[in-house]
């Protein structure tokens, strides 16, 4: 029997010490609810999960940012669906003004409204908006830029300046991030009738592709107030305004710059990008419609009024299946976006069950630790007071 140094004493406290601090780690975790609480718990697990977490965290942010796409878009369809019914009463009007039946007096009132409307669409195109974001002015579409005397050198354009009058309305995706050269237009403008002369449906219209110097063969494909529609045989469309006489070239930049960008992923480059092309009297080929106009053919001929209205009712037809066809192509990216949000909700939910797995501790089993653990801390501390009782024995000898 040794007095000086009691090892069963420093036996039972060393394995008390071990007992102890297992119990503090049971009872961090049964308080915060999570298995790895620093790192040394689980250094790659933690790891893992701070991935998974700043993956979830940003998802749920891109589905905010996918919400407010679909948003957007229900604004921009629900003021598109208000201008669809605006041109349905201007066709109503057109066809109204088409016979001569109507007095020049009746001819006048119809003529008032038919104007106010248009007018009407204009506002409205230049005031709808979200976040303070205009939306159908053509902020979100792709930008085009229209120059004239310009040179083509290298396969690029040198030179050139604009020209308020010459202005790109719009062109098709497949045209989007070249230049372009439209050769020899030759047009003369009715300041008064707001009516481009010179080209007639069908006409061919040298287009040279620069890049490559190949010439696109494009025809028109409808001429309205200002607005010149030229297409080709491979689906690539283009839309330029002229406002003025003009003899020559037109050079044109078209850039792939101005959609609408919305993040929907949680990583870099997650985007969908969302075209809203303007929505205006020039875009709709209305600019030089009328139910009064008295000189509105291609080569300047006379017609009558009630004529006027009848080639008012074809403008229009073309403006609601430009409206159409922009409603048409805005549910197309909404009904993406609703599916990317679903898609967002399900991954979201699958990698939380995957963090959740790495980092959340099973009450029920840690329960069983903690108090095996008190059990054990609690036999250390008796068995600690039982051996530090076995030095006094010693006295009983000296007795």
């Amino acid at each position: 029997m040794k007095v000086n140094y009691n090892a069963q004493a420093i036996i039972a406290n060393n394995k008390l010490q071990i007992n102890d601090n297992k119990l503090s780690e049971s009872i961090g975790r049964l308080s915060t609810g999570l298995k790895i609480k620093n790192a040394k718990d689980n250094p790659s697990g933690l790891a893992m999960a701070r991935r998974m977490n700043a993956q979830i965290e940003s998802m749920k942010v891109a589905g905010d940012s996918t919400k407010d796409g679909i948003n957007i878009i229900k604004t921009a369809d629900g003021v598109l669906g208000e201008i669809h019914g605006i041109l349905q009463r201007m066709n109503e009007l057109a066809v109204k003004g088409s016979t001569d039946t109507i007095t020049e007096t009746d001819r006048d009132y119809i003529e008032s409204e038919f104007m106010a409307l248009k007018d009407e669409i204009e506002r409205i195109a230049k005031t709808t908006e979200f976040n303070g974001q205009t939306l159908l002015d053509g902020t979100f579409d792709y930008r085009g830029y229209a120059t004239t005397g310009g040179t083509i050198t290298g396969n690029k354009i040198v030179g050139g300046a604009t020209d308020p009058n010459i202005r790109v309305a719009s062109y098709s995706d497949n045209m989007a991030g070249r230049q372009y050269q439209i050769q020899g237009m030759n047009v003369s403008y009715d300041e008064t009738e707001k009516q481009l002369h010179g080209l007639g449906t069908g006409a061919t219209v040298s287009v040279l592709d620069v890049a490559n110097g190949n010439p696109l063969n494009m025809t028109v494909k409808q001429v309205d107030g200002d607005l010149v529609k030229l297409e080709d045989n491979e689906g690539r469309e283009l839309s330029v305004s002229i406002r003025d006489d003009y003899s020559g070239n037109i050079e044109l930049d078209l850039t792939d710059i101005g959609p609408m960008s919305v993040q929907i992923g949680a990583n870099e480059g997650q985007l969908l990008d969302i075209r809203i092309p303007a929505v205006n009297l020039t875009s709709l080929g209305l600019f030089g419609a009328s139910l009064k106009s008295s000189m509105n053919n291609f080569d300047g001929s006379r017609i009558t009024e009630s004529e006027a209205s009848r080639k008012a009712i074809d403008s229009i037809k073309g403006a609601l299946a430009y409206v159409s066809s922009l409603r048409a192509s805005l549910g197309a990216y909404q009904n993406r976006l609703e599916k990317t949000d679903a898609n967002l909700d399900s991954t979201g939910e699958n990698m939380t069950a995957s963090y959740s797995q790495i980092m959340d501790v099973d009450m029920a089993e840690e329960m069983t630790t903690y108090s095996t653990q008190q059990v054990l801390s609690q036999a250390g501390v008796s068995v600690l007071a039982q051996a530090n009782e076995r030095a006094s024995l010693a006295l009983q000898l000296l007795q």
